[in-house]
């Protein structure tokens, strides 16, 4: 069955550019114009990716990004931006945006980066996992089922499609210090490194989730100068 891609662009141009170029690679594509066609599209289809802008009208993109990850922590959502500064990119990775691309893009690097994502979430739904078991992952645990990592004490924590492959990821190797770089190839799976934000503002957001003091992190710890590694 083909993957279902959502486009959100008030720009009626790019989304004629954008639906042209994902059915011609086999993905059956759905259209929206506006930040509340979007929302109900999501709710009503289930894309398995979003290609969301961020200026809408109705509603922007940051808001349904929002109503998006109140019910939905894992469908891929790559943000469509024309805006150059730096805390507006920022901005939808913190709010659980997987990545975004700044316009104007690259048919081939919009294409790419849709694959990558699309096959990653083939990957997670594939994970095979007896009901009840966990991943070792340093001083925490990982349920592949419940996508969600448990705290030495027992605490539940509720991780969104990426934060919990970072996390996994960085659990193959506890205590070796990965590299921004390494960790957008390993984890974004890119060909090319992209923006290195992307990874900061997950790792950020992961400490906000899981660290008592996210300032003093016990889990995922800083090397400066290196990277980041998984404390065991």
């Amino acid at each position: 069955m083909a993957k279902r891609i959502l486009v959100v662009d008030d720009e009626r141009n790019i989304v004629d550019i954008l639906r042209f170029n994902l059915e011609r690679e086999g993905y059956e594509v759905l259209c929206a114009y506006d930040g509340g066609e979007a929302l109900e599209a999501v709710r009503a289809q289930s894309p398995d990716l979003v290609l969301l802008d961020v200026m809408l009208p109705v509603m922007d993109g940051f808001s349904v990004l929002e109503e998006i990850r109140r019910t939905d922590r894992v469908t891929p959502v790559i943000m469509l931006t024309a805006r150059e500064e730096e805390r507006d990119k920022v901005l939808g990775l913190e709010i659980g945006a997987d990545d975004y691309i700044v316009k104007p893009f690259s048919i081939r690097e919009l294409l790419a980066r849709v694959k990558t994502n699309v096959r990653r979430m083939d990957g997670i739904e594939r994970q095979e996992a007896p009901a009840g078991s966990r991943l070792r992952a340093g001083a925490l645990q990982l349920d592949p089922e419940r996508m969600c990592a448990v705290k030495p004490g027992g605490e539940t924590v509720a991780l969104t499609g990426r934060e919990y492959e970072l996390i996994k990821f960085m659990a193959a190797e506890p205590g070796r210090i990965w590299s921004r770089e390494e960790l957008m190839s390993g984890v974004w799976n890119y060909e090319y490194y992209g923006d290195l934000r992307a990874v900061d503002v997950a790792v950020r957001r992961l400490r906000e989730k899981l660290e008592d003091d996210p300032a003093s992190p016990r889990y995922i710890v800083t090397k400066r100068g290196a990277g980041y590694f998984l404390a065991g």
